[in-house]
Order: structure tokens, then sequence, then C-alpha cells
């Protein structure tokens, strides 16, 4: 059979399915049994794949019909310009949290600072932080060992060792040492509304990462709570949050004497990110 007979059979299988990325989801599950980029395949779609591939491949697209999340396939997702590993012990790193990193990067570039990642999960915030910001040191932490696996994977893949910690620690434990910046991605989901969300998120990522409590704000609370111990004065937490907490979380801000400096937007204009200097008590 062709590359490209393979890839018309993969593009109407998960159409039946209804994944919305068929073609490109094909072309990528085709790469990556063939181990060649897919421009490489694209432009050598007549190549005859052998049998063995074949099956390969068909047990992938299956996977994918199921909708199990491309990126756990593949065991990678780009972040920051950056192949990240990934494995269903993470969340998959997304676009919005990359406009949190670049603000962070404009805000801090020339200084040398100390960073905590407050579940950190696959490590793509601290270590893209970390990669742009040459001279300054990092903690991650995360109360799953098995997402610190992959954190520090991706530390050796991108070559950041030196400056870079992860630590199975949670916010309850305590701290030697004050932050001039701590940034956070929580669970900031409502616990009833899990059942709504996509079926490649509900389905395959991990629930602990994503579940926020009944308002969604659990973690966010206790997150500011925490951050006022160990984040310097006039030091900065950057926290992503979910469509319409803007308001909710201003006001627990303000309350633990923060004062707000950003509110970022993401691509469809909700605020998803916040981001605000610690006055002191």
């Amino acid at each position: 059979m062709k590359a490209l007979d393979l890839i018309k059979f993969g593009e109407r299988e998960l159409k039946q399915k209804k994944i919305v990325s068929s073609r490109l989801d094909s072309e990528l599950l085709l790469s990556k049994v063939l181990k060649k980029k897919r421009e490489e395949i694209l432009i050598n779609l007549e190549q005859e794949i052998c049998q063995n591939n074949l099956s390969i491949y068909k047990e992938l697209i299956t996977r994918r019909s199921q909708n199990e999340p491309i990126a756990y396939i593949l065991r990678e997702k780009e972040f920051w310009s950056k192949s990240f590993f990934v494995n269903p012990d993470t969340l998959i790193p997304r676009p919005e949290t990359e406009i949190m990193v670049e603000k962070l990067v404009k805000i801090f570039k020339e200084k040398k600072i100390s960073i905590l990642d407050i579940g950190t999960g696959s490590g793509c915030i601290l270590i893209s932080l970390l990669s742009e910001l040459k001279d300054s040191k990092g903690i991650g932490i995360d109360i799953s060992k098995k997402a610190l696996v992959v954190a520090k994977k991706n530390s050796k893949k991108h070559k950041i060792f030196d400056n870079i910690k992860f630590l199975n620690k949670s916010l309850n434990n305590k701290f030697y040492q004050k932050f001039d910046l701590i940034v956070s991605n929580p669970p900031y989901i409502k616990s009833n509304e899990i059942k709504n969300l996509q079926e490649d998120i509900k389905k395959y990522e991990p629930k602990i990462a994503l579940d926020g409590g009944n308002d969604g704000l659990d973690l966010i609370k206790k997150v500011i709570y925490k951050t006022t111990y160990i984040l310097k004065i006039k030091g900065m937490l950057a926290l992503e949050i979910g469509n319409e907490q803007f308001r909710s979380v201003s006001k627990l801000l303000t309350k633990n004497n923060f004062k707000i400096e950003y509110s970022i937007k993401d691509y469809k204009d909700n605020i998803r990110c916040v981001i605000s200097t610690y006055l002191g008590k």
C-alpha cells in the first residue's frame, strides 16, 4: 500500500469518529511509524509501506479513533518551539500557557531571578522560562512522582540541568527560601464540569491536574495563600486561570495583598492568566 492510500484510509477512519483534525493526525501518525518528518512523507506519497508498518499504523489510528490525544500517542508536544516528552501522567501543554511564558520572559529578560513552579507537570513552563532567562534558577514541585519523571526527562532533553531542580513536594511542606517569581497552572475546572469536557481530555488526561473542586478555585486559593509566605516582597505570582474566573481570582489576590499588574487574554479573548506583585503583609 502506498503512503497516500494509507493517509486517506486513516483520514476516513478518524472522520467517521468525528475527529476534527483527521487528515493532519493521519499524516502525523504515519510519520511516527516511519520515523520520518511529516514533510518528507508528503513529498514522497508514492512510497510503498511494508506490511509490518501497515499493522502498526492501523493500531495507532484505532487508538486515535477512541479519542486518545495525538500528543500521548506521539509521546510529544511542541511548546515554546521545543518538543516536550508527554505521557498520561501529565497534562498536555497548551498554547494558552505559552502566552504566560511569553509575558514573563519579557518582564524578567536580563534579570537573574529564582523561580518556583507549583504543579510543574511536564516541566514545560519552568524549562521554557529557564531556556530564556539563562542566569536564573528554578524549582519545580509536584505531588505526582510520575509527573516528575517526565519533567526530569524533559530537562535532560533540553540540556537544562545546572539551574533546575524537581521535587516531590506539596504546598503543605516547608520551604527554606523565598522566590522572585512563582508560576502555577493549577487545576481550575469545577468538579461537576469535568464530565462536560471533550472526550480526549476527560478520558485520558490526569484528573488530579484538572479538578479544582466545587468552585474550581480550591487549588488557586491555596496557591495564593501559601505564596504569601514564600514569595519575596515585590515578587511576582503568575497564575493560569479558567474562563470567567478573573473576577473571583482578582478578589482573592487583592485580599491577600497582591497588586494585579497584567491580565492576559487567550486567542479567544478570555482572560487566562493573571500576573500580580506581592506587597507584603
